[in-house]
């Protein structure tokens, strides 16, 4: 009597473009993106009201949005750990929670020290997204379709961080700055609810303890083993430095130019600048469409491209004109969130082990550009003024898109 053999488990392949498990996972992250975005830059537009309310500087200030984006670039590698052992969705779900609770308990702050404290923890608690996202999406994702995934998680961020400024800027000229965080925050909460009830089941996380060959995955040296995978590739070490620059410059910008607008010769009210925040609709566009565009030309060049109209567009806001300001913002913003699509899911095609941990490892140049820049960026606007300001940005992006036009032409696009 002949046994019949078992059949071969297939790989997983991914949910396909069109799918209803791609649709769920995509509207999924979108909310994550809402619920981590919206909250992590509430007080972004709010910048001028709280230094005046608690007797600080513009650069002071901006430590609340710093000090948040600091506490997510220090947590994204820790989650990437925690995710490789209980699943990529389980941590999200955990850290857009805690940050939740925290986002509520902030606007109750007695003093700056507090909330800035408070602000970090959110920060940590929000890491868990922006980690653990694009590995998610290369797991659950077909390979032919994730570089346009990415594109598309990517312009779901740019809503989030779109509505947490909308709703904040607005409400705090009416009930002050402390209801339009609390507001967010709520928002935050439903973002994350619906997060939950919409992510698919992995499919194509394997814990890394069932890793066949990987038996003392999780311990400290393994740890320093993938790190030190990603750290040696040029081409990975370029994207993170471009995450930096990048990011760095684009808060700079939106953290300080409110306090530039608000003064002579253009006196807008918060309400007003509040709405500056809608060229983020730009970058809601951009990021899907250089994700296209990258199919037909290649990611190197539109990637540097990009970056190539992130400069011009921050050279404009130099100007003292208001239509020239919108335009620049408009052009920065398009610029960066396109470079930003290509990059970070470039970052995951690139990776061949430890995808989790090169995703985290942009992240934390992304937000530690964030936090470092975007500080360092006050300190210039109050010593030299604006144009020094964008002149300098622009620099950086011009450097950043000749260094990935280098490291990246004698290699194959993957």
């Amino acid at each position: 009597m002949t046994s019949t053999p078992l059949p071969i488990a297939r790989e997983w392949a991914g949910h396909a473009k069109g799918s209803r498990g791609y649709r769920r996972l995509l509207a999924a992250l979108a909310c994550a993106g809402v619920a981590t975005f919206a909250q992590l830059y509430s007080t972004q537009a709010l910048l001028p009201r709280i230094s005046a309310d608690l007797h600080v500087d513009a650069a002071q200030a901006a430590l609340t949005v710093s000090l948040a984006t600091l506490g997510l670039a220090v947590a994204v590698l820790p989650w990437s750990f925690v995710a490789d052992r209980i699943g990529r969705v389980p941590a999200m779900t955990a850290g857009v929670t805690a940050a939740t609770v925290l986002g509520l308990l902030a606007p109750f702050s007695p003093s700056i020290v507090v909330l800035l404290t408070l602000r970090c923890l959110e920060g940590a608690a929000l890491g868990a997204v922006p980690a653990l996202a694009v590995a998610y999406l290369n797991e659950e994702i077909h390979r032919a379709n994730a570089a346009v995934a990415a594109g598309t998680y990517v312009a779901g961020t740019t809503i989030g961080g779109l509505l947490g400024r909308l709703v904040a800027g607005p409400l705090s000229d009416v009930w002050g700055w402390r209801a339009a965080i609390f507001a967010v925050a709520v928002l935050g909460a439903v973002a994350a609810a619906a997060f939950v009830a919409l992510a698919p089941t992995q499919k194509g996380f394997v814990p890394v303890r069932k890793r066949p060959g990987h038996a003392e995955r999780g311990t400290l040296s393994e740890a320093f083993r993938l790190l030190g995978a990603q750290l040696r590739s040029p081409r990975l070490l370029a994207l993170y430095l471009q995450a930096f620059t990048l990011m760095g410059g684009f808060v700079a910008v939106y953290n300080f130019l409110g306090y530039r607008l608000e003064k002579a010769p253009f006196l807008l009210p918060a309400a007003i600048t509040s709405l500056l925040f809608l060229a983020y609709l730009s970058g809601t566009a951009s990021s899907g469409y250089a994700a296209r565009l990258s199919e037909r030309f290649g990611r190197r060049t539109v990637m540097v491209s990009s970056m190539l109209l992130m400069a011009a567009g921050v050279l404009l806001t130099a100007l003292e004109s208001l239509p020239a300001i919108l335009l620049g913002l408009i052009a920065l913003t398009a610029g960066f969130f396109a470079a930003h699509g290509l990059g970070s899911g470039w970052t995951g095609a690139l990776a061949a082990t430890g995808k989790a941990q090169a995703a985290s490892l942009y992240n934390l140049g992304y937000y530690a550009g964030s936090s470092l820049i975007g500080w360092l960026g006050g300190l210039v606007y109050q010593s030299f003024g604006w144009a020094p300001l964008a002149a300098g940005i622009a620099v950086l992006a011009v450097l950043t898109a000749a260094i990935a036009a280098v490291v990246h032409s004698s290699q194959p696009a993957r």
